[in-house]
């Protein structure tokens, strides 16, 4: 079974097209990952205790269909790839509505760091092995550091 959560769509969640904006998108997405990673263990005491944090490298979306609010929201979550070490990670996101039709997707990719060195970082022991033993999409795949570089973005700096 697939993790989800449901979401209300509010005033504030609204563009000036008066449907779903894009920040509203990726709050419930986040949200949505941080349940799920709660409800697995990596709660905020033990992301603490490890001196460990999760970031997004990206996040693409896919649009469908518009939401307007009114009615309900699912955001599910699925574990869509992982490095060995745990230290790269996939997650995909789908939006349905209250009757089930999938209106968005979303692929996005992160890693771990370290809160201490602010590098990444691979899991080890226990947390290693919970990230080893999430429940897996049907598409699942190894991660490797190329897939994280995959669209070979490079920063350019002004000066």
């Amino acid at each position: 079974m697939t993790y989800s959560k449901e979401f209300e769509v509010r005033w504030s969640d609204l563009d000036a097209n008066r449907h779903m904006a894009n920040s509203a998108y990726t709050n419930f997405m986040s949200h949505t990952r941080m349940a799920f990673l709660m409800e697995m263990g990596f709660d905020h005491k033990t992301l603490v205790k490890h001196h460990i944090g999760p970031v997004v490298f990206y996040e693409h979306m896919y649009y469908f269909k518009e939401v307007f609010p009114g009615k309900p929201i699912k955001v599910s979550v699925e574990v869509a790839g992982m490095s060995e070490d745990g230290m790269f990670f996939e997650f995909h996101h789908n939006f349905y509505t209250a009757d089930g039709k999938n209106v968005a997707h979303c692929e996005m990719m992160g890693g771990w760091i370290s809160l201490e060195t602010r590098k990444l970082i691979g899991l080890e022991g226990e947390l290693l092995d919970k990230f080893m033993h999430f429940e897996r999409s049907p598409d699942f795949r190894i991660l490797t550091k190329e897939d994280t570089r995959k669209f070979r973005k490079l920063p350019k700096d002004l000066a």
